[in-house]
């Protein structure tokens, strides 16, 4: 578990070291900022919504394998659960259209 925690506390480093951007001269307005800022807002959303749902899916998957496989006349209601937990990932590409569609 050590060398994964370290792995992501590395990549968080790296992508707010790599957030901060140059100093630049201005050159009339400042659209290309808030274009950048939507891109990466955008790209958060989805990209969190789909690293929860992975492991929700991953949690609800393992414990629907086993109840299917304890009692198969289950399988419907674990197939409700899976579906409930792709749904995060699913708002998580609609608040990401959103975004960028403002």
């Amino acid at each position: 578990m050590k060398p994964i925690v370290l792995l992501l506390l590395a990549a968080a480093v790296i992508s707010i070291s790599g957030s901060t951007g140059l100093a630049y001269a201005a050159e009339g307005d400042a659209a290309g900022s808030s274009d950048s800022l939507k891109i990466l807002g955008a790209g958060l959303a989805f990209g969190l919504a789909a690293f929860g749902a992975g492991i929700g899916l991953g949690q609800v998957g393992a414990a629907g394998l086993a109840v299917i496989s304890e009692n198969p006349a289950l399988q419907s209601k674990v197939f409700i659960f899976v579906g409930m937990v792709e749904s995060i990932a699913i708002y998580g590409i609609v608040m990401m259209f959103i975004i960028l569609g403002q």
